[in-house]
């Protein structure tokens, strides 16, 4: 079974390679196999899965995944770390280790290549300053996968599941919602990893929809509505949304969805559903359009 899974041996192998953690890379190593056992528990994975983990570091999780799926690929932009993963993972006949920027790479290929062009699996201990890039390319490239499970920043986590009229609703809210069931699994303490950061952490799984719960007329023109609506959060709906140049709608206009849909002229976008937006933008859509 997996052996990385604790300070001791990561320190080995640290030292080892004279490997120094790049701060512009966000490298921040899970050392508690716990932790480690219960994300590839969430994570549901299987015999017949192909997984996908971003941001490898050396190995540790990447074993673990291993030892459960059909296949495991890693994308890892650091090449200080290659020679590594391939000693750490030299056992494992079902790993592919390639050394890209996850936001440059084909997944699309990765997927057609690896696993048939079935959806995979996405685990990660993401980087916490690139971690929304990441989950929102996965989303918007519609790269066929079936869920992703991600260590992330706790407040990250709390903003991914956040509900309408809380403080961490927002955008992110919105979009991970639109794509997919958000669950936080676990927190996890900034003691698990080396070196160790400054926040807490926790484990969130997005299980991906086969198609979004709201049909709207136009995906792209959705999220201008739902950005412009919290750009200006003190702001109402219809002045937050009538002051984004980008949009190009009349004040009126605005009003009169705003109307139409039964809310108060004094609205704020936080306190609206993804239903309610979906609405909102298709009406809207429809009478720019």
């Amino acid at each position: 079974m997996a052996t990385l899974g604790n300070a001791a041996k990561t320190k080995e192998i640290i030292q080892k390679y004279q490997f120094t953690f790049q701060k512009k890379f966000g490298q921040n190593f899970l050392i508690d196999g716990n932790i480690l056992g219960k994300i590839v528990e969430a994570a549901q994975i299987t015999e017949t899965d192909c997984v996908l983990e971003i941001g490898p570091g050396i190995g540790t999780m990447t074993q673990y995944l291993a030892e459960r799926a059909k296949s495991v690929v890693v994308v890892e932009i650091d090449k200080n770390l290659i020679p590594i993963l391939q000693e750490t993972l030299s056992v494992y006949q079902n790993v592919k280790i390639i050394n890209e920027d996850i936001l440059k790479t084909d997944i699309d290929r990765i997927v057609r290549e690896e696993n048939d062009g079935k959806p995979i699996k996405v685990v990660a201990n993401l980087p916490y300053y690139i971690t929304t890039p990441i989950v929102m390319s996965l989303f918007e490239n519609h790269v066929a996968l079936q869920s992703i499970t991600i260590m992330v920043q706790k407040e990250v986590a709390d903003r991914m599941q956040a509900v309408p009229g809380t403080k961490d609703y927002g955008a992110l809210s919105l979009a991970v919602r639109y794509y997919a069931k958000p669950e936080i699994i676990m927190k996890v303490p900034a003691s698990c990893f080396m070196p160790r950061p400054n926040v807490d952490s926790a484990v969130i799984r997005l299980i991906r929809y086969d198609n979004p719960p709201v049909e709207v007329r136009d995906e792209a023109w959705l999220f201008s509505i739902i950005r412009a609506s919290f750009n200006q959060r003190r702001k109402t709906l219809v002045n937050g949304l009538s002051n984004a140049g980008n949009l190009g709608i009349r004040k009126e206009k605005i009003a009169e969805a705003v109307e139409l849909m039964g809310l108060q002229p004094s609205v704020r976008g936080e306190t609206l559903s993804l239903e309610q937006f979906a609405e909102l933008s298709n009406y809207l859509f429809r009478a720019e359009a």
